[in-house]
């Protein structure tokens, strides 16, 4: 939708952005190529313009972006949006390919053999538990060392069964029932929360489309940007996989500081504290900018191969060529095979939950349950001012229980730890039949909710 308006912004303006003048020093110090170069200018496409004089030419100066501009521009527009498509499809695809194996990891938590030789109640020494033994060494005492560690560690087996059983199990003590383990799918849950983010990622946001337009015009002979631009989502990337990393050796840190037995399997504490600025969603926006850059690098050097053919000033040698391309095809699998699945699964170790702990169903029938409610309350309002003395208990308890549901939908994301009452979906589902009918809650969503105890007064 956004693509399509800048495609009619362009053409509904161009006569005002044709119309726009710079000196003619300006213009010619943004050229891509010098001026013996005419790689450009003799296998570019021409736009048919017959009469289609710029006014600048009368001032001596140059328009900032000509009509055959415009036209080229309209075309890389199109490219860049069909690469990111295609991008981020390759990647959701091998990021689902990765995680296809933890399904078998959760088969196995669930198993009475697992459960048995994980027994809650035994006391074991941390350090002798293999969660800590892969994260903690010699190393370990130094930031410096933990980076360098974390860093080589994401491209050999960056999420291996341990770590994926050890986050499940800190996040099904930290957000759920402790009965919970042998029921609730953490794979499905990353699953879904995963396209829950992959809604982002897929988009361009405006500011990534005048990033895109940053890059083009400072395209520029001399500063060899087709060199140093693709090395730009392969830092990140990497940067951000290791901090990923860093993350999980961090917990496995407050393990052992916070006491040398423990109690069971190690129990990692998620908190935000952990990410940058409190905000693990800003990961995600890191990727986001990788694939878009990546995409970003490809679909111009497809453009400019068909614009203007090989040889020409944006590709002079064949080994940037090869460096563009190797580097594509680099990031796009570190992204999507190992960073992003890894993204998936430390991201549930923040503080909060995400609203798709519940099935599409319950989700759907909650949120009308709170719809009702609200409708239940504006009625009750509206004939307020005629029946006060009437109706003013009953507005009371509306209100409450409305403001409360509200509390429940946007506020079941906070960890309960705190919180001494279980509260069970079959439970709501029973309660509140005696005035609405709850459909679609389903069984296997059981025990899998805990909030406040304000729930026991919901609607009735």
């Amino acid at each position: 939708m956004l693509m399509g308006f800048l495609s009619l912004l362009l053409t509904v303006g161009q006569g005002i952005i044709t119309d726009i003048c710079v000196p003619k020093s300006l213009s010619n110090s943004w050229h891509p190529c010098k001026e013996k170069s005419k790689g450009v200018v003799e296998k570019s496409r021409t736009f048919d313009s017959k009469v289609l004089v710029s006014k600048c030419k009368s001032k001596n100066m140059d328009p900032f972006l000509s009509y055959d501009g415009l036209h080229q521009l309209h075309i890389f527009i199109f490219t860049l949006a069909v690469f990111h498509v295609l991008y981020c499809l390759i990647t959701m695809l091998l990021s689902k390919l990765k995680m296809k194996i933890w399904k078998s990891w959760e088969n196995e938590a669930k198993t009475a053999e697992y459960q048995f030789s994980h027994d809650p109640n035994r006391f074991r020494l941390a350090r002798n538990t293999s969660f800590i033994r892969r994260h903690l060494g010699f190393w370990s005492e130094s930031t410096i060392l933990i980076w360098v560690v974390c860093f080589f560690r994401q491209f050999v087996s960056s999420v291996p069964k341990i770590d994926f059983l050890t986050l499940r199990h800190g996040f099904i003590m930290a957000h759920l029932a402790p009965q919970s383990s042998a029921k609730f799918d953490f794979q499905k849950y990353i699953k879904r929360s995963l396209e829950e983010d992959f809604k982002v990622v897929v988009g361009i946001s405006p500011a990534l489309w005048l990033l895109a337009v940053f890059f083009l015009l400072f395209n520029i002979d001399g500063w060899y940007s087709y060199l140093w631009l693709p090395f730009i989502p392969l830092i990140v990337i990497l940067l951000v996989g290791t901090k990923l990393q860093v993350i999980i050796t961090k917990m496995a840190m407050q393990i052992v500081g916070d006491g040398d037995v423990i109690k069971g399997d190690p129990v990692v504490q998620p908190t935000d504290e952990l990410f940058w600025f409190k905000h693990p969603h800003l990961l995600l926006h890191l990727i986001h900018f990788v694939l878009f850059q990546n995409a970003f690098q490809l679909a111009f050097f497809t453009w400019t191969w068909y614009e203007f053919g090989y040889p020409s000033c944006f590709h002079r040698q064949f080994e940037d060529i090869l460096i563009r391309i190797s580097l594509g095809i680099l990031v796009q699998v570190l992204c999507s095979y190992v960073t992003l699945p890894l993204y998936a699964l430390v991201t549930q170790m923040g503080s909060n939950i995400k609203p798709t702990i519940f099935s599409e169903r319950v989700e759907a029938a909650l949120r009308k349950w709170h719809e009702q409610a609200r409708n239940r309350v504006a009625k009750n309002h509206r004939s307020m001012s005629s029946t006060w003395s009437n109706t003013s208990g009953a507005s009371f308890s509306l209100s409450h229980s409305s403001k409360h549901l509200q509390s429940f939908i946007d506020k079941i994301m906070l960890s309960p730890r705190n919180s001494h009452i279980n509260i069970d979906i079959a439970g709501v589902k029973q309660h509140h039949q005696k005035t609405h009918s709850l459909e679609g809650v389903e069984e296997a969503d059981i025990n899998i909710v805990q909030s406040h105890r304000v729930l026991n007064h919901s609607i009735g």
